[in-house]
């Protein structure tokens, strides 16, 4: 079903076709732009609130500036809908996140208008800053940088660093910041008080009318604009000497706060704007959810990407169920984390600003005092844990895998070379579905097994991840203790099982066989499962072991398995290079035995958006795709051993 635009949205093509438009048009364009996201959002689904906020700062910006060649830069992407629609996308915009559809953030190789993909968060400032310093070596004077930073993604270290470099380049740089006091969850932190405290602050709006009229001046004044930029640092200062402004002390010019939903002021604001010199800030105050009564009004975390809805009720629909479904992974760590917290008071949960995301939100809800969200900060959340480990207690940081990349340096230096025992909830592990490239957690097995004193597991199912983060809270001589689980539902819908401890580096036997053993590790296995039941169908009897543990391996169960079997498959929810199969091939090799082994995973290229499911199969290793698998190696010659 093809939505269609209002009238002026079905004229513009580009940016350029934009800029045909009155002035005095923009106001309607908003309008139609908005029901536009609403409309496809709420039949194909998407994230929502982020972009309905930017309606009118996205139409603002590329009415003033000309890309591509001026470069806008959209920070994490939920927020650059518009931008797609507006940048020759508009026809296509129903495939957004569906398997070889567009993808859901600004990618650089499906536009040129796509100045920098993004799917983490805060690298806005740098990207930006970066172009800003090519474009003054090429000696491009009049080219425009525009980053485009949410005030939770502010909070990120990289944004400080680039402000912070920023503030010294001397470059032809804006930075927007889109200040709605929302990430995903609610903003934490000294950050948001800040934000909070200058938009309300009286000294300053006391002089915010002068400033904006010297500067509504400024077109007319032609030569004497630096005069007028002048008197408009004297103004700010002024204003702001009974409270320090954090970003002109980074030698920034701030501008701001101004409303980011009048689109007729942003253009006046941003072509004044292009005639100042130098790296400046515009702080536009903004309203997650813009324009649309229920994401207003309701739960901005629900709204954020809200699945599919009814867009006249405001009725978020709910798959119906005939029978149990499976909890979410995420939920089964939440509630077991609280119930394990309860029993010992040691443990304390700690997540980079996503409470929801991951259910840490149920522990901070419960025990308010033992569960910090700490902003998008993953590095700081690895370090901080590792601090409270310090001190005896017991820290299960959960982060996202592909978030974890983030904080690689601190996992080593802090973590594992001190030998501390922290432990690592690694959601979204595997294929991150509809998120794609950027949030697929490729890689942990692979970056973590290499480090010193790390323990890397993967439970199958909900009662091996409950029984690993039993485990991973009992007293240990040091090491760090990774658990990885995927996105999305596991397999029991009877999940809260008695807590058994498992002997580190233990994995399980699951069905003998002949010929063929497959080796799996973590959820990936209930594929493996499945393949089983259908090749015994067929005549043939595989054997199955979920290894549970990447490291140490089960080298006593190793030892067996190459001992019986000539051919062997291994299956991962992971990277094939370096991961869990590589690992069974080193095994094989520093113990000299001899046999045809298949390794399964994600091939080394970038697998792009769409379901699970979906990936599985053009990666060859769902149910499908392990049955062949076995079939082309029981058909193939084995080699002596």
């Amino acid at each position: 079903m093809l939505i269609t635009p209002g009238h002026l949205l079905a004229q513009i093509n580009s940016p350029a076709d934009l800029k045909k438009l009155d002035q005095a048009q923009l106001v309607q364009l908003c309008q139609e732009l908005r029901q536009f996201i609403i409309d496809n959002v709420s039949i194909y689904g998407g994230h929502f609130g982020a972009s309905l906020g930017v309606t009118e700062l996205t139409v603002a910006l590329h009415y003033v500036y000309n890309a591509p060649y001026d470069q806008i830069v959209w920070d994490v992407g939920h927020q650059a809908y518009g931008h797609k629609i507006l940048t020759g996308r508009r026809d296509v915009f129903h495939t957004n996140r569906v398997y070889k559809g567009i993808s859901g953030f600004p990618k650089r190789k499906e536009s040129e208008y796509d100045a920098f993909g993004v799917g983490h968060s805060s690298t806005s400032v740098s990207a930006a800053l970066g172009m800003a310093v090519a474009s003054q070596y090429k000696g491009l004077e009049d080219k425009q940088h525009v980053a485009i930073i949410g005030d939770g993604a502010l909070t990120g270290g990289i944004a400080f660093e680039g402000l912070n470099n920023a503030g010294v380049s001397n470059t032809n740089l804006l930075i927007v910041l889109n200040d709605n006091c929302m990430s995903i969850d609610p903003n934490v932190g000294a950050l948001k008080d800040y934000l909070t405290d200058i938009t309300t602050s009286k000294t300053y709006n006391r002089f915010k009318d002068d400033v904006w009229n010297l500067l509504g001046k400024l077109s007319k004044i032609g030569k004497n604009a630096q005069e007028i930029v002048s008197k408009v640092d004297t103004a700010l200062k002024s204003a702001l000497l009974s409270q320090s402004n954090l970003f002109e002390s980074l030698n920034l010019r701030y501008f701001g706060p101004v409303d980011g939903h009048d689109v007729d002021h942003l253009v006046a604001v941003l072509n004044d704007l292009k005639q100042i010199k130098g790296p400046k800030i515009l702080h536009c105050v903004t309203v997650k959810g813009k324009g649309y009564g229920p994401s207003e009004s309701g739960n901005k975390t629900t709204w954020h990407s809200p699945g599919t809805f009814d867009k006249i009720t405001g009725e978020i629909h709910k798959k119906v169920h005939e029978k149990p479904q499976p909890p979410k992974y995420q939920d089964v760590f939440g509630h077991t984390l609280v119930e394990l917290a309860k029993q010992n008071p040691k443990i304390i949960g700690i997540t980079p600003a996503m409470p929801s995301g991951s259910s840490m939100n149920i522990m901070m809800k419960e025990m308010p005092d033992r569960a910090f969200d700490v902003g998008i900060a993953e590095q700081h959340a690895v370090t901080f844990s590792a601090g409270l480990a310090t001190q005896g207690l017991i820290p299960f940081c959960n982060i996202y895998s592909s978030f974890m990349q983030r904080a690689y340096d601190q996992v080593i230096h802090d973590v594992c070379i001190q030998d501390l025992p922290v432990n690592f909830c690694l959601d979204r592990a595997g294929f991150a579905g509809s998120d794609g490239p950027t949030h697929h957690g490729a890689y942990d097995l692979a970056f973590f097994r290499c480090i010193p004193n790390m323990i890397v597991a993967a439970p199958m199912n909900e009662s091996e991840l409950r029984n690993l983060m039993f485990t991973a809270q009992l007293p240990r001589k040091g090491q760090a203790f990774s658990i990885r689980y995927p996105r999305g539902q596991g397999v029991m819908p009877q999940w809260r099982t008695p807590f058994e401890a498992v002997e580190i580096g233990t994995g399980r036997k699951l069905r003998d066989g002949e010929e063929v053993a497959i080796l799996t590790v973590g959820h990936i296995g209930n594929y493996a499962a499945e393949a089983c039941d259908n090749l015994d169908k067929q005549g043939l009897r595989v054997a199955h072991y979920d290894m549970r543990f990447v490291k140490p391996l089960d080298e006593k169960m190793l030892h067996e398995i190459f001992g019986r079997f000539h051919k062997i498959i291994t299956v991962e929810d992971g990277c094939v290079q370096g991961g869990f199969g590589s690992a069974v091939l080193e095994f094989m090799s520093d113990h000299h035995y001899t046999a045809q082994v298949k390794r399964l995973g994600i091939p080394d290229q970038v697998i792009e958006h769409g379901e699970q499911p979906e990936l599985y199969q053009e990666c060859g290793f769902g149910p499908a795709g392990i049955e062949e698998a076995v079939h082309l190696l029981v058909e193939s010659v084995s080699r002596p051993r």
